[in-house]
């Protein structure tokens, strides 16, 4: 299929980009990447009066280290992060998810602003954002607010930016240094959805986890921060027992629908495989 009639708009700046959205309201939507959208209007899930192409705004690319901070431009691809020497010695993490997204001519396109923007439960940087406690930057009518990427997402599709806003950028803490990470990914086929996926950040001082972070992908209709799984697993040795115990928590806040990729229950069991998984892998990879 193809789309239904729009009309194009290719700002230069950000204030002229949310004077759009905030002209045309609901009838507009804006345009990062493109691999959610198009999509959902060729199949009019979406239908747009007003498309906000953000391509030519200025100032949305880029990776920096601002006192303690990782900043993201939302315009920023995929491909670009892969290749960042910031991101690959500061939050390598990032790196190994971009590499599990779809193939490499859509990374090249693909923004993280519009990984994390769409709300799309079965995107993989809404919930390694949540792992790492960013915080989305939302610009409009009345300047800036920073959200929480843990309060950012309401239901499928539906998120915390007002239709007159543009996501422009991403903040995330710089996680000590010797820190451990790592993102499993279950997929049918090379550039598919997860069929169940696990982030995971610790850090360890001697055999004993200082702190620990976990988020789940496509396991319910928006991303899942596993906060009871990291306090059982907070202060452990990471033994079978607590591990054991930890992703139970994890399964149990799952809520994935039957589909394609398994029933409901195969899926929840995926979740808790790989988070097993990157908990061993993160715990190998943290320097204590």
């Amino acid at each position: 299929m193809i789309p239904g009639e729009f009309i194009y708009h290719r700002p230069s700046t950000v204030a002229e980009a949310v004077s759009i959205l905030a002209q045309h309201g609901d009838e507009a939507r804006p345009l990062s990447g493109g691999h959610s959208l198009i999509p959902m209007m060729k199949l009019r899930m979406a239908a747009p009066e007003h498309l906000v192409d953000l391509a030519g705004v200025e100032g949305l690319k880029g990776i920096k280290e601002d006192a303690g901070t990782i900043v993201i431009g939302a315009m920023t691809t995929q491909h670009e992060m892969i290749h960042s020497d910031l991101l690959s010695e500061k939050l390598p993490i990032i790196r190994e998810t971009s590499l599990l997204i779809a193939d490499p001519q859509i990374r090249y396109l693909g923004t993280l602003g519009g990984n994390v923007a769409n709300g799309d439960p079965g995107n993989d940087m809404p919930a390694l954002m949540q792992c790492l406690n960013a915080s989305y930057v939302l610009t409009g009518p009345e300047g800036n607010r920073e959200v929480a990427a843990r309060d950012f997402y309401e239901a499928a599709y539906f998120t915390a930016l007002a239709p007159e806003e543009i996501l422009t950028a991403v903040r995330i803490p710089t996680p000590p240094s010797g820190h451990g990470f790592a993102y499993e990914k279950l997929k049918r086929k090379v550039g598919d959805y997860a069929t169940a996926a696990a982030a995971v950040v610790l850090t360890m001082d001697g055999n004993t986890v200082s702190s620990c972070s976990i988020a789940l992908t496509n396991v319910a209709d928006t991303p899942l921060h596993a906060a009871d799984a990291e306090g059982i697993l907070t202060g452990s040795s990471l033994d079978p027992d607590t591990v054991k115990k930890a992703i139970a928590a994890a399964e149990a806040i799952t809520e994935p629908a039957s589909d394609g990729r398994g029933p409901a229950e195969y899926r929840t069991k995926m979740a808790g495989i790989m988070l097993e998984r990157a908990l061993a892998r993160a715990a190998e990879r943290a320097s204590s």
